[in-house]
């Protein structure tokens, strides 16, 4: 735990080649850092993960942060772990975050991937059925629920895979609390990429499923369109690919961010 701008913030580290550039991992709305673990395991490199605050073990702040204000707390949780440039990698809502520290904080972050995401409020939405029950952080607690609901969900191979939702979910130091996810609502519905998707010159990955209920595959190609030097990757799966098919999505990531300029 570190404490920034008053809030704890709960990160996790986890060490890797020291020739790789380190890459910090944003996870989607009320999923604590251990939701990832799929992912980290087949990286080679330094990862590092957080909780924003009121997700899984970073406690609640009293006031809502915005995008832009949980961008400057990451730069500077970065800054007391003494890490300079990183990678940026941002799942469905902590794509948002990904992108605006890209944008706030240019000199901090090399390269960018955005999975499952799109460009905020402005974005093109998904199934009204399926974001009338992401209302609810229920299925971040109870792990059964989660994997009842996965294929409805999340589409893809969550379908088959409702085990792997329920024990990535199950893994989970805890749930977070429910102020702390209608924080997380309150500011991904205040926010929008569109304005400044075109001063992001880093690199730029865009992987989209094309089945994903939430994040129809239009926003993908929106970001890649949008982004100067940005490549898209559509895959064949929804929502939550990025975890229950770790080992097929993550080696397009690894060579993208080997890849020489």
């Amino acid at each position: 735990m570190l404490t920034v701008a008053g809030h704890r913030i709960r990160y996790d580290v986890r060490p890797g080649d020291a020739r790789r550039t380190p890459l910090v991992l944003c996870c989607g709305i009320g999923a604590g850092l251990e939701v990832l673990q799929p992912v980290v395991d087949q990286l080679d490199g330094t990862v590092i993960r957080f909780d924003v605050p009121g997700v899984g073990g970073s406690p609640t702040g009293v006031l809502p942060a915005s995008i832009p204000m949980l961008a400057w707390m990451v730069d500077r949780m970065l800054t007391r772990l003494g890490y300079g440039e990183v990678d940026v990698l941002g799942l469905s809502w902590g794509g948002a975050l990904a992108q605006q520290l890209a944008f706030q904080h240019r000199r901090r972050v090399r390269r960018l991937v955005l999975v499952s995401t799109g460009t905020g409020v402005l974005m093109v939405p998904g199934r009204p059925t399926t974001l009338l029950k992401m209302i609810t952080p229920r299925r971040f607690g109870d792990p059964g629920y989660a994997a009842g609901m996965a294929g409805y969900l999340y589409g893809g191979s969550a379908r088959q895979h409702s085990d792997t939702i329920r024990k990535v979910f199950g893994e989970q130091v805890r749930a977070g609390s429910w102020r702390g996810y209608m924080y997380q609502l309150a500011a991904g519905a205040c926010w929008t990429s569109l304005p400044f998707l075109g001063l992001i010159r880093q690199p730029t990955l865009v992987l989209t499923g094309d089945d994903d209920p939430i994040i129809p595959v239009v926003n993908g190609r929106i970001l890649a369109r949008l982004i100067p030097a940005a490549e898209l990757h559509i895959y064949p799966g929804g929502h939550v690919e990025l975890v229950t098919e770790a080992p097929t999505l993550v080696p397009v990531i690894t060579n993208f961010l080997r890849r020489t300029l």
